[in-house]
């Protein structure tokens, strides 16, 4: 009796790990897909790339304008003659 019970079950165990193994053509089908998930992966990496270098050339020229402006706001004030400065008066 135990016999026919463990060969039933181990027909069964098996038909069910066959069962779930897939077809060699649906691997080949993952893999096409995988492949194009990993394309669409690197483009989106160098579209953030581009985004970023756009971002700090932007960033580079905001600079530029700011020290530029600094610089010629330095000149003006050398150049301006400054206010003569009150006498001191001392309290006896």
């Amino acid at each position: 009796m135990q016999k026919p019970l463990a060969y039933a079950l181990l027909l069964a165990a098996t038909l069910g790990l066959a069962a779930c193994d897939k077809a060699s053509e649906n691997k080949a089908e993952d893999a096409k897909e995988s492949a194009q998930d990993a394309r669409e992966s690197v483009q989106d990496a160098q579209e953030s790339m581009n985004e970023a270098a756009e971002e700090n050339q932007k960033a580079a020229r905001e600079r530029a304008e700011a020290e530029q402006k600094r610089a010629e706001e330095m000149r003006e004030d050398a150049t301006t003659p400054a206010a003569p400065a009150a006498p001191a008066t001392t309290n006896p």
